[in-house]
C-alpha cells in the first residue's frame, strides 16, 4: 500500500496541516479533563463561585478551539483522500486504456471496473482513517497514560489488565478477517461479470429463455458474497461489543478502586472523574487504533490488486495520460485534430504517407492456446491497391488484421510499414494513420455527428456530411428527426445492423487514414447498398492501403489481390480470376455463392 502513497505528494501542505489540526485537537481534548478535575477540586466542593466561571470559560474556549481544529482538518482530509482517489483512478484508467487486447484479457473487464471503483474506494477510506486517527490515536493513548499517571499511580494499574486485553482481541480480529476480505473482492468481480454478461447479453438471454438460468447464476453469486461478507461483518461486530465490554469494565475497576482511593484520603473526587474520563480516551484510542487495523488487511488487499494493473509491464509503449488532460476532459473541450501523419522529415517537416505494408512471416498464438491462429504469413501490399481477405470461419482473418494496430503483437515475424518495424513507430502515429472499422460495429451514446467525428476528433460538418456520402448513410440519417443531431442510445441499439455498419465506416472514412481496413464491415448491407459502397471507396481505395475482410465473392473479386487463408495458414494470394484456377479453397467458396456465368 505505501507504494501508492506516492500520489499523495501534491496534497503534502494539506497532511501536514490535518496532522497540526488534530494533534491541536487532541492536546486541547487532554487538558479539558483536568480543568474539571480543578473546578470540582476547587470550585465545586471549595464554593468558590468565581473560580467555576473562570474555569468553564475556559473550557468552553478550549472546546471551541477544539471543534473548529476538527472541522478544518476534516476538510483538507477529505479533500485529499478526494484527490488521491481521483488520481488514482485516472492511472487505472489510462492504463488499461494502454493495454493491449491480450493484456486485457489477462485481468478481464469486471476485474478491471471491481479495482477502479471498489478498491479504490477502499483505499481512499484507508487514508481518510489514517490522516484523522493515525497521529490523533497515539497522542490520545499516551496522552491519556501520561495525563492519568500524573493524577494517581496507584490506580493507573488498572490499565495494565485492559490494555493488553484490548491488543489481544485486536490481533485475533485482524487473524479472522484478513484471509476473508480477498475473498469478497474476488466474489464481487464474479458477480459484477454476472451482471455485465446479463445486461449486455439482455437479447439473447430472453430469445432463448434462459431468464430463469441467469437469475439462478446471478443468486448463486450473490448468496456467495454475501455469505462472505456475512462472516466477516460478523467477526467484526463480535469484536465491538468485546472491546465496550472490556472497556466498560476498567471503568467500573477504576471508579471501584477510586472511591476506596478517596475513602482513604489518598485522592479528590475531581480526581476521580478525570482519571475516568482518562480512561476514556486511552480505551477510544485504542479502539480507534482497531478500526485502523481493522481496515488496514482489506486496504492492502486493494492496494495490491490496484498495483497489479499499474505494474503490469505493457508489450506497448503508450503515452500516458496526463492530470492536466483529464483537467481537460472534464471541462467538455473538444478533443484535439488526429494528425494523419505517418512520419514527418526532421529536416523539412514533409508528412511522408505510408507507401507500403509487409508482413514477413508473421506467426501469433493467443495466450494460453496451443494452437498457433497464424503460422507464417507474408505478403505485401502498396498504396492504392485492395488487399482482400477471405476464408472459412475461424481461419484467422480479423486476428490478422488486428496485428496491424497492435491490439495484439505478433508471436513471431516482422510487420513493416514504409520499410519500418512497426512496433519502432509511436503506437498513436500508428494508431492515427490507420481507419478501422471491426467486425462487430459499436456506437456511443450522442449524437449521430458526434459518433462520425470520434474517428477524427473535429466537428466540420462538411467532412461528416461527405463521409456519410461515401458510406451511403446519407439518406437514412437525412430522414431521422435531427438528422446529425438526432440522439443515438448506447451501441445504436435503435439502428439496423447495415445501418450500423454504415455509420461505423463513415467514422473511419472522415479522418483520411492511410491505411484503411474493413473487418467482414458489409456482412449487414444487401447487394444493392454494398455495390454502391465499394464504388464509393474506389476513389478513397487509390489514396491509401486498403484491406477488405468479407464472406461474399462479390465484396472481393474486384480487389488487385485477394488471400485466401485456411486454419491460420496462408492458402493461397492471387487475383480473383488467378484464384479460381489455382486455388480450390476460393473456387469452392465462389461457386458456393455464385454461378458459373457470374463467376466467369
Amino acid at each position: 500500500m505505501t507504494k501508492l502513497f506516492r500520489y499523495l505528494k501534491p496534497y503534502t501542505a494539506a497532511i501536514i496541516t490535518v496532522l497540526i489540526l488534530m494533534t491541536l485537537h487532541s492536546l486541547a481534548d487532554l487538558y479539558l479533563p483536568s480543568l474539571m478535575a480543578e473546578m470540582v477540586n476547587e470550585g465545586i466542593l471549595g464554593g468558590n463561585t468565581s473560580l467555576i466561571l473562570h474555569k468553564g470559560a475556559i473550557m468552553l474556549a478550549i472546546a471551541g478551539a477544539s471543534v473548529v481544529c476538527a472541522i478544518i482538518a476534516q476538510f483538507f482530509s477529505s479533500r485529499t483522500q478526494s484527490g488521491f482517489s481521483r488520481r488514482v483512478r485516472e492511472l487505472l484508467f489510462s492504463r488499461a486504456e494502454n493495454f493491449s487486447a491480450s493484456e486485457f484479457d489477462h485481468f478481464g473487464s469486471a476485474s478491471l471496473i471491481t479495482r477502479t471503483t471498489s478498491d479504490v474506494v477502499q483505499v481512499q477510506q484507508i487514508v481518510g482513517v489514517m490522516l484523522t486517527m493515525m497521529l490523533r490515536a497515539p497522542v490520545m493513548c499516551i496522552g491519556g497514560i501520561f495525563m492519568a499517571l500524573s493524577h494517581d499511580v496507584p490506580l493507573s494499574l488498572v490499565f495494565t489488565v485492559t490494555i493488553p486485553a484490548l491488543v489481544l482481541t485486536i490481533v485475533i480480529i485482524m487473524k479472522q478477517a484478513f484471509p476473508l476480505f480477498s475473498m469478497v473482492q474476488l466474489k464481487l468481480e464474479k458477480l459484477t461479470l454476472i451482471i455485465r454478461e446479463k445486461l449486455t447479453g439482455i437479447r439473447e438471454i430472453r430469445a432463448f429463455d434462459k431468464d430463469r438460468y441467469e437469475c439462478e447464476r446471478f443468486a448463486r453469486a450473490n448468496e456467495d458474497l454475501a455469505h462472505t461478507a456475512i462472516r466477516v461483518a460478523t467477526i467484526m461486530s463480535a469484536g465491538m461489543p468485546i472491546m465496550l465490554f472490556i472497556m466498560n469494565s476498567s471503568i467500573v475497576a477504576l471508579l471501584y478502586f477510586g472511591a476506596v482511593r478517596v475513602d482513604a484520603g489518598a485522592l479528590a473526587i475531581g480526581d476521580v472523574m478525570a482519571f475516568t474520563q482518562y480512561a476514556q480516551m486511552i480505551l477510544f484510542s485504542l479502539m480507534m487504533l482497531t478500526m485502523l487495523f481493522v481496515l488496514l488487511p482489506r486496504g492492502e488487499v486493494s492496494a495490491q490488486r490496484i498495483q497489479e494493473v499499474l505494474n503490469f509491464s505493457s508489450t506497448l509503449q503508450v503515452p500516458q495520460i496526463t492530470e492536466s488532460a483529464f483537467d481537460a476532459a472534464a471541462e467538455m473541450l473538444p478533443p484535439p485534430s488526429v494528425s494523419t501523419a505517418f512520419f514527418t522529415d526532421p529536416v523539412r517537416g514533409e508528412k511522408t504517407p505510408v507507401n507500403s505494408l509487409e508482413f514477413r512471416d508473421i506467426s501469433f498464438t493467443y495466450p494460453g492456446s496451443h494452437n498457433p491462429a497464424l503460422a507464417k504469413i507474408s505478403f505485401h501490399v502498396k498504396k492504392g491497391e485492395v488487399l482482400a481477405i477471405i476464408g472459412s470461419t475461424g481461419s484467422g482473418k480479423s486476428t490478422l488484421v488486428n496485428l496491424i494496430p497492435r491490439l495484439y503483437d505478433a508471436s513471431f515475424g516482422t510487420i513493416l510499414i514504409n520499410g519500418e518495424d512497426h512496433r519502432n513507430i509511436p503506437i498513436d502515429t500508428l494508431r492515427g494513420a490507420i481507419g478501422f472499422v471491426p467486425q462487430k460495429s459499436l456506437l456511443f451514446s450522442g449524437t449521430i455527428a458526434e459518433n462520425i467525428a470520434f474517428g477524427h476528433g473535429s466537428f466540420d460538418r462538411e467532412k461528416i456530411l461527405e463521409a456519410l456520402q461515401t458510406a451511403q448513410a446519407s439518406e437514412f440519417v437525412q430522414s431521422r428527426e435531427g438528422a446529425l443531431d438526432a440522439m443515438l442510445s448506447q451501441g445504436g441499439t435503435t439502428l439496423s445492423g447495415g445501418q450500423k455498419q454504415r455509420l461505423s465506416i463513415a467514422r473511419a472514412l472522415i479522418r483520411k487514414p492511410e491505411i484503411l481496413i474493413f473487418d467482414d464491415s458489409f456482412s449487414a448491407l444487401d447487394f444493392k447498398t454494398d455495390a454502391a459502397l465499394r464504388g464509393a471507396l474506389s476513389k478513397s481505395a487509390r489514396e491509401c492501403i486498403t484491406i477488405i475482410i468479407a464472406q461474399r465473392i462479390s465484396t472481393v473479386m474486384s480487389a488487385d489481390r485477394i488471400l485466401v487463408l485456411d486454419d491460420g495458414a496462408l492458402a493461397a494470394i492471387g487475383t480473383h480470376r488467378e484464384l479460381l484456377k489455382s486455388s480450390s479453397i476460393y473456387r469452392e467458396i465462389a461457386l458456393s455463392q455464385l454461378s458459373e456465368e457470374e463467376i466467369a
